[in-house]
């Protein structure tokens, strides 16, 4: 059914995901059914005389935006442009299989919107140098994202899971963030941590598809996955540094993502699994001691502070020092 030269293991993960193409195809009338069909263009649009007003007010707005809430959205942004290389990994791994094939087709209608609107929004808002910011996003799409896990689709499932859950925090936490200087901005990044729930929800739940049909192979793939997440916009450049004002922040980073990761286990009630062979059970047990030793990281980050300034290009003025980790 599948290419002869692929590994044994991809071939093998391959056909179990086949064989729950049903499942799956209700998971996606699930998440059809529960869609909020919103465009960019209703969320931000001056298209006529009398909106030259309403940007005037928005840029005003927006001025009132601190320098780590700006960060935080170009990184967002960034991110969420990086859709070409999504797209690629999802049908490499799994896009041979009809359901999920649809569902990819979905998924990138629906994520095509979350770069678009941010990039709108940050062009009409005045928020940043664009061209340099163009720049960030030619080298960040050229340079790919390339994970070290490639090749499992067991693996694919199980990143997607715990990652559209992190962007979903990222999301919501920036929105939060931003909520008492700019509300149209907040309204754009909850549409946004909407969908990325409802994404969540549906890789999530097929992952524990995989948990009871094939509970050793998916324990080993999830814990060759969760202990280092490695984030889609790791590639953009200045990315450690823009990662680092959203830890600062509040909104996403280590603690934010050992939350998460504990969620998941319980989720999928992992304590619980048994599965067959000495080298699985030891991954669940591995799991099930990572959101403490996340937890335990992200203290030390805390505890590790020096005044640091960064500077970003795209920043209409240098970002002021802060307190930050070494």
């Amino acid at each position: 059914m599948y290419s002869s030269n692929r590994p044994t293991a991809f071939t093998a993960q391959l056909e179990v995901l086949q064989t729950l193409g049903l499942q799956t195809e209700t998971l996606i009338e699930r998440h059809s059914a529960s869609r909020n069909d919103w465009q960019p263009g209703e969320l931000i649009d001056f298209g006529d005389s009398a909106g030259l007003d309403e940007m005037r007010q928005l840029r005003e707005r927006a001025a009132a935006l601190g320098t780590a809430v700006r960060v935080a959205v170009a990184l967002n942004m960034l991110t969420e442009e990086g859709l070409p290389n999504f797209h690629r990994i999802i049908a490499a791994h799994v896009g041979e299989i009809p359901a999920w094939d649809r569902w990819m087709r979905l998924w990138t209608a629906e994520e095509d919107r979350h770069g678009n609107v941010l990039r709108d929004y940050a062009r009409d808002a005045a928020l940043y140098d664009m061209a340099r910011l163009d720049t960030m996003q030619f080298e960040y799409l050229r340079a790919g994202f390339d994970p070290e896990w490639a090749g499992s689709p067991y693996r694919l499932v199980a990143y997607t899971s715990l990652q559209e859950r992190a962007t979903q925090i990222a999301h919501a936490n920036t929105a939060r963030a931003c909520a008492g200087a700019e509300p149209q901005l907040q309204r754009i990044l909850a549409h946004l941590a909407s969908d990325e729930l409802r994404h969540c929800a549906f890789y999530r739940d097929n992952f524990a598809l995989l948990l009871e049909v094939d509970p050793d192979n998916a324990l080993l793939e999830l814990a060759t996955v969760a202990p280092a997440l490695g984030m889609p916009g790791q590639t953009i450049p200045g990315y450690l540094m823009m990662a680092e004002i959203e830890r600062e922040a509040g909104i996403f980073g280590p603690r934010e993502y050992a939350t998460l990761v504990d969620e998941s286990l319980q989720y999928w009630d992992i304590e619980h699994l048994e599965p067959h062979g000495g080298t699985a059970r030891e991954a669940r047990d591995t799991l099930l001691e990572l959101p403490a030793r996340l937890h335990r990281l992200a203290d030390l980050l805390d505890t590790r502070k020096r005044r640091k300034t960064y500077e970003f290009d795209f920043l209409r003025a240098p970002l002021a020092a802060l307190e930050s980790t070494c």
